[in-house]
């Protein structure tokens, strides 16, 4: 738990933006997780930076939540600072052969992508139906109908932490990644595979010229696959990476999971690779029947199915 002197320190350094044992069910697409001790709200991508760099400096540990679609938060609640990024500042270049849009990082990724029809701009048809936040889809290179971000992602500015001698010293820079600095694959990035070391503030992303009935045509033929393919209700979004040349769905379906349900947690009946939360389901039971599919893929085909989402929060208190 935060201690009562360090909860101090953080009203002295942020006053009013510093709210105290939050409940963060309210701030998860799947309405679970238990409390914060501290939460802090950055509304810009410049308050952003300087909350990092703040909490970095005073060396509180903390974790940064966009709209939490992809996360599971233990029961037991978070221990670290966490920093709720509401930077959603959006512009649109002037339309030219190259059109580009820079985005802040807690803006919508999915409300970016469909704002992109009326100015007939296409490349983001695929994450129209994405929850997550700009920043959460750079940092996992979040994808849909054969795109992710890596094919959009021009420059990313960042916040790097870096450590610089065995005292644990350490300097801050603010740096523009190109989309080759992120070194891409599946679902991942080096900003993913090294956490706590890097802040997505801002990003430009590629766009092409079309038109506005091309751009909504193709936004619409991906919304009907999703409503064919995927499930209503509350949920995480896919729980699995797909294995190499394969589908972690059809894994569970065909090790005979699918309705399966602990707690109140069930695996879809229309697509197995997303849980659903029948209203008042725990972390503890997504975990439990995370860890059911995992066994049964495993023992029936010899497939380690590897989780998608992230864990946060305090799993050693639950």
């Amino acid at each position: 738990m935060i201690s009562l002197t360090t909860l101090q320190t953080l009203r002295d350094a942020f006053g009013e933006r510093l709210q105290a044992d939050i409940p963060l069910k309210r701030y998860t697409a799947a309405r679970i997780g238990g409390n914060a001790d501290a939460m802090i709200t950055a509304n810009s991508s410049e308050e952003l930076a300087e909350t990092a760099k703040l909490l970095w400096n005073l060396e509180i540990p903390f974790i940064i939540l966009g709209s939490g679609s992809n996360v599971l938060i233990s029961d037991a609640g978070v221990r670290q600072v966490v920093v709720l990024n509401r930077a959603k500042q959006v512009r649109f270049s002037t339309p030219t052969q190259s059109p580009m849009v820079w985005v802040e990082s807690g803006a919508n990724l999915g409300a970016l992508a469909r704002r992109t029809v009326a100015k007939g701009l296409t490349g983001l048809e695929w994450a129209a139906g994405i929850p997550g936040t700009a920043g959460g889809a750079i940092v996992g290179n979040a994808g849909a109908h054969g795109s992710d971000m890596s094919g959009n992602l021009v420059m990313a500015e960042i916040l790097h932490l870096y450590r610089i001698d065995h005292a644990g010293h350490h300097n801050i820079s603010q740096e523009n990644w190109l989309v080759e600095r992120f070194e891409y694959e599946y679902r991942s990035s080096i900003i993913k595979r090294q956490p706590g070391r890097v802040v997505v503030l801002s990003a430009e992303l590629k766009l092409a010229l079309s038109t506005p009935e091309s751009v909504q045509v193709k936004m619409e033929e991906y919304k009907t696959m999703r409503h064919n393919s995927q499930p209503s209700g509350a949920s995480l979004g896919s729980i699995f990476k797909n294995p190499a040349g394969d589908y972690a769905g059809m894994l569970i379906e065909a090790a005979g999971l699918k309705g399966t349900a602990i707690g109140k947690v069930e695996i879809s009946r229309k697509h197995a690779n997303f849980f659903i939360n029948h209203d008042s389901a725990t972390a503890n039971d997504y975990m439990a029947l995370i860890s059911l599919a995992q066994q049964k893929v495993m023992e029936k085909f010899g497939v380690r199915l590897e989780p998608e989402i992230e864990f946060l929060g305090d799993w050693l208190g639950q």
